[in-house]
């Protein structure tokens, strides 16, 4: 019984593209779809590499987009933002509302580069208006879109969000444990929002064997701006590097 209650939640439109994937098609119907995709997909990788080749040393800040102004961790993100535009770092964020907003709006104020990956949805996502104009993207597919936050971030600040930050926290993470790029940093801010899912990824990932004990030195968790920040620098100093805009 359950199952069917949610099935009849399905909308048209969803029930639609389910009909589609089972739909037979002919080659030429193949072929002229696949084709657009393809060229629609180099199309934001190159206007991706284009804009962001040189835009020096970021940081891509996750969180989620229903985050309002007055919630203390929008707060944080702007000072958070704000911090590392101070210590030289850019600010990539998903270009949208919420603690995205938050995140281009403290760099903004702190007349830092402010770069917006936005992407287009049927709801919740529009650009805020704190992003410099010549660093905002728009994306069409999510996997361009983090293609661009892994590849021109030198560390990442994951603000608490839902199910996209969650794939973009372990997109990241996926990415570091595979050595498919280098091990920057990233910085869960939470304690209490983040607490439940590190216990979970100690308790059950870790006692089942599906990562090796190291793996969870990837992550660092924190609770304020300046630890956020400072794991960062941190990091960086391990290799006598710094900014340098």
């Amino acid at each position: 019984m359950e199952n069917k209650k949610k099935n009849n939640h399905i909308s048209e439109e969803d029930a639609k593209r389910i009909q589609k994937a089972f739909k037979n098609r002919d080659w030429n119907e193949i072929k002229t779809e696949n084709s657009w995709m393809i060229f629609k997909v180099m199309s934001e990788f190159v206007e991706g590499f284009e804009k962001l080749a040189k835009i020096g040393p970021c940081v891509s800040i996750f969180g989620s987009a229903r985050t309002k102004e007055d919630d203390p961790y929008y707060k944080m993100a702007m000072e958070i933002a704000a911090k590392l535009v101070r210590h030289g770092y850019g600010v990539i964020t998903g270009g949208g509302p919420g603690i995205m907003e938050a995140g281009n709006r403290g760099a903004c104020s702190a007349n830092g580069k402010s770069v917006g990956l936005n992407i287009d949805l049927p709801f919740e996502q529009h650009n805020n208006p704190y992003i410099d104009p010549d660093k905002l993207l728009h994306f069409d597919y999510f996997f361009v879109r983090k293609v661009m936050f892994v590849k021109y971030a030198q560390g990442f600040i994951v603000m608490p969000g839902g199910f996209g930050t969650l794939d973009e926290m372990f997109e990241a993470l996926t990415l570091i444990q595979t050595k498919k790029i280098g091990a920057f940093p990233i910085v869960l801010v939470g304690s209490d929002y983040w607490g439940g899912l590190i216990d979970w990824i100690k308790n059950t990932l870790l006692k089942s064997h599906n990562i090796n004990e190291e793996d969870l030195d990837l992550i660092t968790l924190v609770d304020t701006a300046s630890e956020a920040v400072a794991a960062i620098d941190e990091f960086y100093a391990q290799f006598l590097l710094s900014p340098n805009f």
